[in-house]
């Protein structure tokens, strides 16, 4: 196995030379034999061990083994406690899910604070073939079927070609010491389930059914690549990024046969789980949201508009005094006096100086806002009038901000001024206030 561990890494991960690299090592058969490899290889390299507290005295046991093999073998050890299950309760996770986000929190800590290079974890291939049983069972994508990426950022699991069978032997051959997790043979969680359930019945029909799964599994990939290509593809014909936001456009996405896929492979990075509420939005009414943790996305006519989700500032009022000649949030803004009237443009208006009250007030529009739209005569207007004449989606509408002198509405900022501020010929002192 340690020949051909070799040749996998020198094909799959050259990079790795010469770099500083973290074992993430449980005490477990996988992570020593993991640990003992490297070491042959003779690489630079450290040890990270998570007590996460699940077991009691085994679980400081295991810390223990592991700190006094790396003193023995003059490696650099770096260990830390967790209370998992505090944190699984406070933050609502599984233990498993608790425990993994506390992992990787800490291993991405270390790599900044110790300028290592890479992580590196033990998964092989048996754990592959249960991961995809477990996603097959709760319905995937081909996402969920490619299994355990080789590489995620800085993380790297250099056994995935690896069986559990091929581990152990080596363990065995090179007298390699390991410690049982006792949770391991427990069946209360599904991975334990399939592992001793299920994966033995399926390899008592094909003896050689791990290595057939790996062949598919690599058509599965070839597949999900050739699906990522074609998306990029349509993506570029379908949408526009504008600012923070992904406007979709429907009559060219219907024109796809399968447009629920292309959808699936744009959205599912943000969080979405109401997916048939989603495929729903394309022939929904204007106006309808779905919404993730930190997005949304809503159906404006023929657009479907992704945004994220920002803390709302609908009840903040912010105050532009008498000698403030830029303003730099919510908006940015430049006021100074001139002699004239320069250009025509929706980001800019010039108001009579004299007509205004400081300090100006920047607020977001209200129902029942109204004002008096410049160039019609003194005809009062509902601002949610104007924004459906403008067409303005919903998002736009809550984008939107309103300059006001005392409780008078001057601007619907970047869209329309108010008359009853216009300049006259009467005008001595006049006032410009650009949108930057």
């Amino acid at each position: 196995m340690l020949s051909n561990f070799k040749n996998h890494i020198s094909a799959k991960f050259p990079f790795l030379e010469n770099k500083k690299l973290f074992l993430a090592v449980s005490s477990g058969l996988d992570s020593m034999v993991l640990l003992h490899l490297f070491q042959q290889l003779e690489y630079e390299i450290a040890v990270l061990h998570c007590n996460f507290q699940l077991r009691g005295l085994e679980s400081f046991g295991d810390q223990d083994f592991i700190r006094y093999y790396c003193e023995e073998n003059n490696i650099s050890f770096f260990t830390t406690q967790f209370d998992t299950e505090a944190f699984a309760k406070d933050y609502k996770l599984s233990t498993q899910i608790a425990a993994r986000e506390l992992r990787y929190s800490w291993f991405y800590e270390l790599l900044e604070t110790h300028k290592f290079d890479y992580i590196l974890t033990a998964h092989h291939a048996d754990d592959n073939l249960e991961t995809f049983i477990i996603n097959l069972s709760r319905g995937t994508g081909l996402d969920g079927l490619v299994g355990i990426p080789e590489q995620n950022d800085k993380i790297i699991r250099p056994l995935l070609p690896f069986s559990r069978k091929e581990i152990l032997e080596y363990a065995k051959a090179n007298t390699i010491e390991w410690r049982e997790d006792s949770s391991n043979a427990s069946n209360k969680y599904l991975r334990n389930k399939i592992r001793h359930d299920l994966i033995p019945v399926l390899k008592e029909i094909n003896p050689n059914f791990l290595k057939a799964f790996q062949k598919t599994q690599s058509y599965l990939q070839e597949s999900n690549e050739m699906a990522e290509d074609a998306s990029i593809m349509i993506y570029q014909q379908v949408a526009k990024e504008q600012g923070e936001e992904i406007h979709f456009d429907l009559k060219q996405l219907k024109k796809l046969p399968n447009y629920k896929s292309y959808l699936y492979q744009w959205l599912n990075e943000f969080g979405f789980l109401a997916w048939n509420d989603i495929y729903d939005l394309v022939d929904g009414q204007s106006g309808k949201q779905v919404f993730s943790a930190e997005f949304r996305l809503l159906k404006n006519r023929e657009t479907l508009i992704l945004s994220p989700i920002t803390e709302t500032t609908e009840t903040k009022e912010f105050e532009i005094n008498k000698n403030d000649q830029e303003v730099n949030f919510p908006l940015k803004l430049r006021l100074c006096n001139v002699s004239h009237i320069t250009i025509d443009s929706n980001k800019v208006i010039f108001v009579d100086a004299e007509k205004i009250r400081f300090p100006l007030i920047l607020r977001k529009w209200k129902e029942g806002d109204s004002f008096h739209p410049f160039g019609m005569n003194g005809k009062s207007k509902k601002i949610s009038k104007l924004f459906k004449d403008e067409k303005l989606s919903l998002i736009e509408k809550e984008n939107s901000w309103l300059l006001c002198s005392d409780d008078q509405i001057v601007w619907v900022v970047g869209i329309r001024q108010d008359e009853r501020f216009k300049i006259e010929n009467t005008t001595n002192n006049i006032l410009k206030i650009e949108l930057q």
